[in-house]
């Protein structure tokens, strides 16, 4: 044993017996994580669905959109909602990887902002077709339809059509990722990942506003 090793152990507090039942044991874990992954060979893009009353669901899409930049792989975004705010994604997008990712605002707000429910519909209808005018792009490798379960819960866009579309004519390639609070039932169900932000504590609620670099 090393030097090295030893002081490792020593600070450690484990005696040379209970180091070696911990290597068995993790040799253990590896060999049956191993033997799992073998079984894991199929590919597909997946409907990927991040919901729920906690922050972060939009922040874990644009996650996965960076990835994909990352990897020189083209993907799109399409924002439902948030239109009228500057976000640091759209700009930092838009200014450096516009070649690799298409990014598409088309809200206007949220519904107690523009207080027009005509209108509040006829933009998440332009959003959708431009969603599915993306999403049916094969070069596109991934699509991120940024608060589209707000524009759902509102019914501002049938639910079953959409579930109708990406069921019968993504391509088998494209992942999807929808994003919003109070992802309807029909939508749960044929998503291959479904995510739920769970809220635990707000700064909000302590009277702390929204924050650039953090909310947007």
């Amino acid at each position: 044993m090393s030097e090295t090793d030893t002081d490792t152990q020593a600070e450690a507090g484990m005696t040379e017996a209970e180091l070696a039942r911990h290597s068995e044991k993790m040799a253990k874990k590896k060999q049956a994580r191993e033997k799992i992954m073998a079984t894991k060979t199929d590919e597909k893009g997946l409907i990927i669905v991040h919901t729920g009353k906690g922050k972060g669901k939009s922040t874990a899409g644009f996650g996965m959109i960076f990835r994909h930049i990352a990897h020189g792989k083209p993907c799109a975004v399409v924002q439902f909602i948030k239109g009228a705010m500057v976000t640091g994604e759209r700009e930092l997008i838009e200014r450096h990887f516009s070649d690799l990712c298409q990014f598409h605002t088309l809200g206007e707000g949220f519904t107690w902002e523009t207080q027009d429910r005509a209108r509040d519909i006829a933009m998440a209808q332009k959003a959708w077709e431009k969603a599915k005018e993306l999403i049916c792009d094969a070069r596109n490798s991934m699509v991120l339809l940024d608060e589209i379960n707000i524009a759902l819960r509102y019914d501002y866009i049938d639910v079953n059509e959409v579930v109708a579309f990406l069921q019968t004519q993504k391509p088998h390639m494209t992942h999807v990722v929808l994003t919003g609070r109070n992802a309807k039932d029909e939508l749960i169900e044929i998503a291959d990942l479904v995510t739920e932000m769970e809220l635990v504590k707000h700064p909000f609620r302590s009277g702390i506003k929204a924050q650039i670099g953090v909310e947007f």
